[in-house]
């Protein structure tokens, strides 16, 4: 029973990181072999989401346990989650727009593969995101405010005036000053143009 309590502990801290969810592999590293998982779903310790996501049944949800799962999705051979989540999410994310975007838009590295086809909740951006753009909520990664802003102008996937009502919030809110944005070496020129002119632009 001890060796129990101790695997469970060791799951317990982990899923607490993570809304509750752990991967097939992070069970095994806190001490449940393989071939018990099916007894913990079938006894309902357990509910399994996904392939090779779990979640502890009598863990509270959280606010976002769709991010968090599909984060967890993500991950790379070493169960190392490769997402970050971006554009339509990150905005909504950030309270940035009225918009509420039907699917969960995540930037994964260029070479990112997974086997089976992509979930239809998710829209895949591939690219490459400084670490100074990311930050970590509740579990997961998402871009930053700014990094956001530039990257649904890079992408033309929004309407302009709900870019405008993004970048306003955020300078006002100051989730983006002047400085930041100057400062932005990642941010092509052109789209700091564009956003200090939606900043400085007035209702007609």
């Amino acid at each position: 029973m001890g060796k129990y309590n101790a695997a469970y502990d060791r799951l317990y801290e982990t899923a607490a990181d993570q809304q509750g969810y752990f991967t097939t592999k992070q069970a095994i590293a806190a001490g449940y072999a393989d071939n018990v998982h099916s007894f913990h779903v079938k006894a309902g310790n357990w509910i399994r989401e996904h392939r090779g996501i779990y979640r502890l049944a009598k863990y509270p949800l959280g606010d976002h346990p769709d991010m968090m799962q599909w984060y967890l999705w993500s991950r790379d051979r070493n169960d190392a989650p490769q997402g970050v989540y971006s554009h339509e999410t990150a905005l909504s994310f950030h309270d940035l727009s009225d918009i509420n975007p039907p699917k969960l838009h995540m930037t994964v590295p260029p070479r990112f593969r997974r086997a089976g086809e992509i979930p239809r909740i998710l829209v895949l951006h591939r690219g490459l995101l400084h670490q100074d753009d990311i930050e970590n909520v509740q579990g997961f990664r998402i871009t930053k405010p700014l990094r956001t802003l530039a990257d649904l102008l890079i992408a033309r996937t929004m309407q302009m005036d709900h870019m405008a009502q993004g970048v306003k919030q955020a300078f006002q809110r100051g989730l983006v000053t002047r400085s930041q944005l100057e400062r932005a070496a990642q941010i092509p020129d052109p789209i700091k143009r564009e956003i200090e002119q939606l900043r400085d632009q007035r209702r007609g």
